[in-house]
């Protein structure tokens, strides 16, 4: 039998009850920690596929709903559990490092190892610079709520936080808008630009090829209560983990939790650039990106709003500039319509610089 990264990654489901077994044998929080992470990839892997299988199969309209919900649930399940906790750090954090891991870890990866393999990598130039500037939206809208809160830090007043809020709230109606407006754009008004006709072989990489609605809804369900239960297990067990390891919470939200969260979709896009479907590829990484920034991020706003947690979008200075960075190089690689080796090497490079000072940061 041939050895597929699907059968390595399906070797981490031993993990799925080594984190509910520890909790009830007071194993250290550490080894909770680092067992519920590896549990969470394989489950991620298996929602990232029923759902790219349904959405296909469903029709556009529908499949943009269910792409819209479980696209990145992993992520938001991940999220709203550190929000339940009060881990408003995290919660920014997984946001941060999902955004520039879509754009500089999976596009970097992308195009190095597409490049090695091929010379010169040709992708829609329409489609990607569409996507580059939902992410250079996605920058400002998190942007902006710092600059204001620093701007009223100068007069302080009682009300400050209640503004701080209700511009994280009115952001987040604007975010979500205009990510449904982007679904139009892409699924009826310029579908063409998204379209691609090689759904059988997407459905070899994804690995459900022979896969049914009703397996496929069947490995969903149970994949998204999965990781519902070991996200639990995660955030409760991150502070005394951030102790142990000696990192702070934005490191392990930025660069721990993001790549565990993604790493099965992330694999999906490098598999693709590997087979010279950039566009694919491409509309994977910076999708995903998109999806993180203008459907998730303002839906935590809406919950932590109705549950007692509020968010005002306030991210740290290192994360912001992570973010602004991240949109700005990716300005010089999506605009042009093609790509190599060596592109993958620089966004792959700001990835590590950014990753140093998160953890130097946490020092």
């Amino acid at each position: 039998m041939k050895l597929s990264f699907e059968h390595i990654l399906n070797v981490f489901l031993v993990f799925i009850p080594v984190p509910i077994l520890g909790s009830y044998l007071h194993w250290p929080p550490v080894v909770i920690f680092l067992t519920a992470c590896l549990g969470i990839v394989p489950l991620a892997g298996l929602m990232g596929k029923a759902t790219e299988y349904l959405a296909d199969r469903i029709g556009s309209s529908w499949g943009a709903l269910l792409n819209a919900t479980f696209g990145n649930a992993c992520e938001l399940i991940i999220a709203l559990a550190a929000l339940r906790a009060g881990l408003i750090d995290v919660v920014e954090a997984s946001i941060t490092g999902s955004i520039i891991g879509n754009i500089l870890l999976v596009l970097g990866g992308s195009m190095l190892v597409g490049g090695l393999r091929y010379q010169t990598q040709y992708f829609n130039r329409t489609a990607a610079t569409t996507s580059a500037t939902l992410l250079a939206l996605a920058a400002i809208s998190l942007t902006v709520p710092a600059v204001f809160h620093i701007s009223n830090s100068h007069h302080s007043t009682a009300g400050d936080h209640h503004s701080d809020y209700n511009l994280a709230l009115a952001i987040a109606v604007i975010q979500l808008v205009t990510y449904v407006l982007s679904l139009i754009f892409s699924l009826k008004t310029h579908k063409q630009l998204y379209f691609s006709n090689e759904g059988d072989d997407k459905d070899e990489a994804l690995g459900t090829a022979g896969w049914g609605v009703a397996k496929s809804s069947l490995v969903l369900l149970a994949a998204t209560i999965g990781v519902a239960v070991l996200s639990e297990y995660l955030v409760n067990a991150v502070e005394k983990s951030a102790e142990t390891l000696g990192l702070s919470h934005i490191f392990i939200g930025v660069i721990l939790v993001a790549i565990v969260g993604n790493a099965a979709e992330h694999s999906t896009a490098i598999l693709m650039a590997y087979k010279n479907k950039m566009d694919l590829s491409i509309n994977i990484a910076l999708g995903s990106g998109s999806q993180i920034a203008l459907f998730v991020a303002p839906v935590i706003v809406f919950v932590g709003y109705f549950t007692g947690h509020p968010m005002d979008l306030c991210f740290s200075e290192v994360e912001l500039l992570s973010i602004v960075v991240s949109v700005i190089i990716l300005s010089f690689v999506a605009t042009d319509g093609e790509c190599n080796w060596l592109e993958g090497v620089q966004l792959l490079a700001v990835y590590g610089i950014l990753g140093a000072a998160f953890f130097f940061a946490s020092h």
